[in-house]
């Protein structure tokens, strides 16, 4: 046979088995990657570990191809590219992604952040919208309301609540999700709806089973399977070349279920994650969007993560001076306080809010930080005070025989002061007290078993004798002057309130004469001045009173007692100088 159809020969049982090697092993990476969905990024090891895969594979696979007892050359230049692709993904990452050499980076992935001025950015806070229930409490009530309906509750079960503004109003949302695998396998016409708590009225709880008059249905969500999961349906959309993270349940002004995922990029190597964009999935038709952060829908509260933000803070305080600064010296080094929280500010957007302390700090801050949640626009707010568990603490103490409580607290301007406001709940989860701390001084608040309740004791706490802090800025006051009509007092466990009448105001207006020792002395026919929460109607209580004809009384009986006192000394005086004559004489 001639020598060169030989080497044809070999060249196509060659080129056959490289053929078939390479593409029974792009086929099972293939699958392999519908199962581990790597992100298609040079700045994600996962690509990397994908491409080692293949590699493996299609070793194997020749050295099964061929028939001879050495392992083919093809084999084993797959296995030297696999173990180099190895020795880079275990090296390359250190260099590029390791503190020790790109500190600075890590300390700038929080951007700009510029100090402000807290009564500038924060608007005080009306007390309707201030919330009293947490994720843990949100999802005790929805899962109460989904015992209701035995039908729903059986085959579904509530996932993660998250909170957001919805038509200018705070709700915890979170979606009705499958089960079980079984319980996916026979409703693969999705789950019915979502619920809705009131983050500041616990009564308010809602089960949404249809819109406009049609079922919800939520096809598409992380507890499903195979093409109905979510990350694997916006995998196969196109969303590859991005990490993903946060997969939350967000509503639309007009009540609409939409999954919303951040996406993200690593900015230091193969780490110093930074959220690039958000995905949006229409949870009943699947459609997928990708948005910029600069493109995203209005109604989206979120777009970067809890962790990437609070992670980026302690970068920004912890490298301050260097990475050798951070693990030896740690001069200037801050640190975020334990936990973050969203907090909503008067313009409606959201923010991540921390407390800021000094590296060993126990129950002190020198501040707080609040992060734009869409933006990132970061503004540090020095501002010295207690950290948000000595707050808790404090709340706690100061009720310690009900051995309530306290849930994490939430920021807020509360008279123009920031303050922390967190609910007291019981054993069973159920909350009975509201407290309001002050963020300077911790020793300063005010509880009571509702938030006008506990706000009334707060204005009380920041006025009395003995502390620093000066009420600034009071919007939530409303002051109203008029005849008394009625009074009568009302005795109740050992304690007289006095309920009132005036003729300007069709209100019924109650306090104790710890307000004001004038109620006591007042008598129908008064002029006086009262100050009240503005937007309360029908018994409303008193924030602070003043009898204004016990004022002219006061003022007159002061004027007599000084004209008398002026007269006693004239006298005096005035005998005096007899004396003195009467001596000289």
């Amino acid at each position: 046979m001639d020598i060169m159809v030989i080497i044809t020969i070999l060249k196509g049982v060659f080129m056959k088995r490289y053929i078939k090697s390479y593409g029974i092993a792009l086929v099972l990476v293939a699958i392999y990657a519908l199962i581990k969905l790597p992100v298609l990024r040079l700045d994600f090891t996962s690509g990397f570990s994908t491409i080692i895969v293949f590699f493996i594979i299609a070793g194997g696979l020749d050295m099964m191809f061929d028939k001879g007892e050495r392992t083919s050359k093809i084999a084993k230049n797959n296995f030297f590219i696999a173990i180099v692709l190895i020795l880079i993904v275990a090296a390359i990452p250190f260099v590029t992604s390791s503190p020790i050499f790109h500190s600075k980076s890590y300390r700038n992935l929080i951007g700009n952040v510029e100090e402000s001025n807290f009564d500038k950015d924060v608007s005080p806070v009306s007390v309707k919208d201030i919330r009293i229930v947490d994720e843990e409490m949100a999802m005790k009530l929805g899962d109460k309301k989904l015992g209701e309906i035995p039908a729903v509750g059986s085959i579904s079960k509530l996932g993660q609540f998250h909170i957001q503004s919805v038509n200018g109003e705070l709700y915890w949302v979170a979606p009705l999700v499958h089960r079980d695998f079984i319980k996916w396998i026979t409703n693969l016409d999705g789950t019915s709806g979502y619920v809705m708590v009131s983050a500041s009225n616990p009564q308010d709880v809602r089960l949404v089973q249809e819109l406009d008059g049609k079922p919800v249905k939520l096809v598409y969500q992380p507890d499903a399977y195979f093409l109905q999961d979510l990350h694997r349906h916006m995998y196969i959309n196109g969303i590859v070349n991005a990490g993903m993270t946060e997969f939350s349940l967000e509503i639309n002004d007009e009540g609409r279920p939409y999954w919303v995922t951040s996406l993200y990029e690593h900015k230091v190597g193969f780490s110093g994650s930074d959220a690039t964009g958000v995905a949006v999935v229409d949870a009943q038709t699947g459609e997928v969007s990708r948005y910029s952060i600069e493109d995203a829908p209005g109604w989206i509260d979120r777009i970067q993560p809890e962790k990437f933000v609070a992670d980026q803070i302690n970068d920004w305080g912890l490298y301050v001076k260097g990475f050798l600064n951070s693990v030896i010296s740690e001069e200037g080094v801050l640190v975020a306080t334990e936990g973050t929280s969203l907090v909503y500010g008067d313009d409606g957007k959201s923010y991540w809010y921390t407390g800021i302390t000094s590296a060993g700090g126990d129950e002190s801050t020198i501040g707080f930080m609040l992060v734009d949640t869409r933006t990132k626009e970061a503004k540090l707010y020095k501002q010295p005070g207690a950290t948000e568990t000595a707050a808790m603490r404090s709340a706690e103490g100061k009720v310690q025989e009900k051995n309530y409580q306290a849930t994490f607290p939430v920021m807020y301007n509360i008279l123009g002061t920031p303050t922390y406001v967190s609910a007291l709940k019981d054993k069973a989860g159920l909350v009975k007290m509201v407290a309001f701390v002050s963020v300077e001084d911790f020793a300063i608040l005010g509880l009571g078993e509702t938030k006008d309740e506990a706000l009334i004791n707060y204005r009380e706490a920041l006025s009395s004798e003995g502390n620093n802090i000066n009420i600034e800025n009071d919007t939530t006051k409303k002051d109203i002057e008029g005849i008394v009509k009625r009074i009568s007092p009302d005795v109740k466990g050992g304690n007289t309130s006095y309920y009132l009448t005036i003729d300007s105001d069709n209100n019924i207006f109650v306090a104790t004469s710890k307000v004001s020792t004038e109620l006591p002395l007042t008598v129908v026919g008064d002029k006086v001045k009262i100050a009240y929460q503005e937007g309360k109607t029908g018994v409303v209580d008193i924030i602070e009173f003043d009898n204004l004809n016990l004022g002219d009384v006061i003022e007159k009986n002061k004027s007599e007692n000084s004209t008398q006192e002026e007269s006693k000394t004239e006298d005096s005086e005035t005998d005096k100088t007899e004396s003195e004559n009467t001596q000289d004489q």
